[in-house]
């Protein structure tokens, strides 16, 4: 019979918040209940019909509440399919009662885990009766209602309010998605906490998620899954679009590299302009000043709460995205007037891992926190860096890690002032960010330039002689590295070898 009524209900939730509403349903129905522990006391003092698991598999709760409702009286009575004769038999046979609806809410292991608790307190979160009654009610859904978690309290007190205490075979197989969509993220989880940092499986389980406009391109269908709330606070503007979502992602992973005053401005993932400078305005009016016309509705990120006269500088051009870590009241309320904008909040941002889809599989691999130190550097020229240089060199190095390769970033004043990125080959990019930075009024005199990978020919440093850059920072590791070593020892400049490369494709 695909409508059902419910005529017996086994409850054992953590989470008991939400639940009387439904309980209040099923006493209506004169539903008859069965629990253990706190759920039955809690059960019995909303005026239940409870019988304890106890009084029907004759064993107590043993090994200190680990094992309750393992029996065979338990999941018999769950997993008995009311069509097939011989499971009838066998259920009048044994005296297993039948159950009609299994609500669960597990045990909180994910929590458990963040909130810092020992192995032991983690361990003893690892809900095993749940999750047994969550995979044995849904496996059985032509006859049986399982409910897997808090979340689902209230979708069936809705459905057995609508349909006067009834379920469709349709609702029940939706309920039994849900008891998997549960169970696998629960059992995920766990995976993953004993794996570490260890790759050796992947295991990825997101239940938040939010469908967008569109994806990449209009004629694309767009999902982000994950919980934005965790990472932002949306104080103004419509939802986030595919494109500015990936922007923002590479805004905040800019600025999250500065501890001073920084402000980046983000164009299809690459930085347009991005400075450090003593003051936040500072930096805007320097990043700006990169590129103007790329910046033109761009990604802005900052890594300081915005004051007033930041705010009114950055309003003054039209921008999709701004996020910083918080805005005075002052500038929140000019912000929040102007037009078409998205205004966020920024929270924590702690990915380790980065993962890309390719072929018929996934790429993982551990997210680019590695910067370049002047301990490991190798000068290869005679000229050496002066201290303002050496702060030039760093920045530089951050630049070019996040542009697209093959990249270059010309950088003065820990101001980025031309960039090359996405070229297929070296050279080119070089000379789109010579071009960019004399297209914008910048002199490459005392610039810093810093590539993304090795140079595999000297033409690099000539052409970057020919405008004016004295130092230049790069990995190494090409063949033809002394031909650009000798190049650079003649002309008197500064040639540093990193040893650390910073592809980004």
């Amino acid at each position: 019979m695909a409508t059902k009524k419910i005529q017996s209900a086994l409850v054992s939730v953590y989470h008991k918040e939400g639940l009387d509403r439904l309980i209040h349903l099923l006493n209506k129905q004169s539903v008859v209940f069965y629990s253990t522990g706190g759920t039955a006391s809690y059960l019995k003092s909303l005026g239940a019909n409870v019988i304890e698991i106890s009084d029907i598999t004759g064993y107590p709760s043993i090994l200190g509440g680990r094992v309750k409702t393992l029996h065979p009286k338990v999941h018999g009575g769950i997993l008995a399919r009311r069509s097939v004769e011989s499971d009838t038999h066998e259920v009048s046979r044994y005296e297993i009662p039948l159950i009609d609806l299994v609500v669960v809410d597990l045990y909180p292991f994910e929590q458990t885990v963040a909130s810092g608790a020992s192995e032991e307190e983690i361990i003893e979160k690892i809900d095993i009766g749940g999750i047994a009654l969550i995979r044995g009610a849904a496996k059985n859904y032509e006859d049986v209602v399982i409910v897997p978690s808090q979340k689902y309290y209230g979708t069936l007190a809705d459905i057995l309010e609508n349909q006067k205490g009834t379920t469709t075979l349709e609702q029940r197989k939706q309920f039994a998605k849900a008891a998997f969509d549960t169970s696998s993220h629960y059992d995920g989880a766990i995976f993953n906490y004993f794996a570490g940092d260890e790759t050796d499986s992947l295991k990825v389980s997101v239940s938040e998620f939010q469908v967008l406009r569109y994806g990449e391109n209009a004629h694309q269908k767009g999902v982000f899954y994950g919980n934005l709330q965790e990472y932002f606070t949306q104080l103004k503007g419509k939802a986030l679009s595919y494109n500015n979502l990936v922007d923002i992602d590479a805004a905040v992973n800019v600025v999250a590299e500065f501890e001073s005053p920084c402000v980046a401005i983000i164009k299809h993932t690459n930085p347009c302009g991005c400075a450090v400078a003593d003051s936040l305005l500072e930096a805007w009016e320097k990043a700006l000043a990169g590129d103007p016309v790329s910046a033109f509705g761009g990604v802005i990120a900052c890594n300081r709460i915005v004051d007033i006269k930041t705010a009114e500088a950055i309003n003054q051009l039209f921008y999709e995205v701004l996020i910083a870590p918080g805005f005075e009241n002052d500038a929140l309320e000019l912000l929040t007037k102007k037009e078409r904008i998205i205004l966020h909040q920024q929270k924590n941002l702690n990915a380790k891992f980065q993962y890309k889809t390719i072929l018929n599989g996934v790429l993982l691999q551990n997210t680019d926190t590695q910067n370049t130190s002047p301990d490991n550097w190798e000068v290869k020229t005679s000229r050496q860096p002066s201290e303002s240089e050496v702060n030039d060199i760093l920045f530089g190095e951050i630049m070019v890690k996040h542009l697209k390769s093959n990249g270059i970033a010309i950088v003065k004043n820990q101001q980025l002032i031309g960039s090359g990125a996405g070229q297929t080959s070296r050279i080119d990019a070089l000379k789109q960010a010579i071009h960019k930075a004399k297209h914008f009024g910048f002199s490459l005199e005392n610039s810093v330039l810093a590539s993304d990978a090795f140079f595999p020919f000297s033409d690099s440093a000539e052409t970057a002689f020919e405008n004016g850059v004295e130092i230049i920072v790069q990995p190494g590791g090409s063949k033809k590295d002394e031909d650009t070593v000798r190049f650079c020892e003649e002309k008197g400049m500064c040639l540093i070898f990193t040893h650390l490369r910073h592809f980004k494709h």
